[in-house]
């Protein structure tokens, strides 16, 4: 079985997702509010004091989500190839399973407490809830969507012949057909 080019563009769209929130997050913690109201609770209340402890937990948050990105290309990218498969694949299924699960999670619990149908405890920030349920936790649910796919493809595309030939010699995609038609794996044109 092979994957088609569809993963390929899943994982390109996963580094992208994951990039943007780091970039977001960076821009926080380098002392930026523009939209900062809008994620409300710790998080806006970390980042708006300021200090040693906040700038230390939004900067762990950045690098997550830069590592994110870098997981998603690792799966398509030739040096991604140099890295161990098994590892690939349990760092993008683990991860790709923790964005959905809490990207599902969140999206359902606060639509829940915007319709009505549960209360949400103590006092609601609206805007903030809002602004979750639209953009902020959505987007995990796509970054871990997009992961998934692109995983997904990965495995398929990593195992075989072909794939352990691209492995051992990191030879580009023309290579590779040139090797594998030689070899009677693929037709002659």
């Amino acid at each position: 079985m092979r994957p088609g080019v569809g993963w390929r563009w899943a994982a390109y769209g996963a580094c992208a997702v994951a990039g943007a929130y780091a970039v977001v997050s960076l821009y926080w913690a380098l002392g930026g509010t523009a939209v900062l109201h809008t994620v409300g609770g710790v998080a806006e209340r970390m980042a708006r004091s300021g200090g040693t402890v906040a700038l230390l937990v939004i900067a762990v948050t950045v690098l997550v989500k830069v590592l994110g990105a870098l997981l998603a290309l690792a799966l398509v990218r030739p040096w991604g190839r140099r890295l161990p498969r098994r590892a690939l694949l349990v760092a993008g299924v683990g991860a790709a399973a923790v964005l959905v699960i809490y990207g599902a999670a969140e999206v359902t619990a606060e639509a829940l407490v915007e319709t009505g149908a549960i209360k949400g405890s103590g006092s609601v920030d609206w805007t903030a809830l809002r602004w979750h349920l639209a953009l902020w936790d959505p987007w995990f649910l796509l970054w871990g969507l997009l992961l998934a796919v692109a995983t997904r493809g990965y495995a398929i595309a990593s195992t075989g012949p072909a794939a352990a030939l691209a492995d051992r010699r990191l030879l580009s995609a023309q290579q590779l057909r040139n090797v594998l038609r030689a070899r009677r794996i693929l037709p002659r044109k």
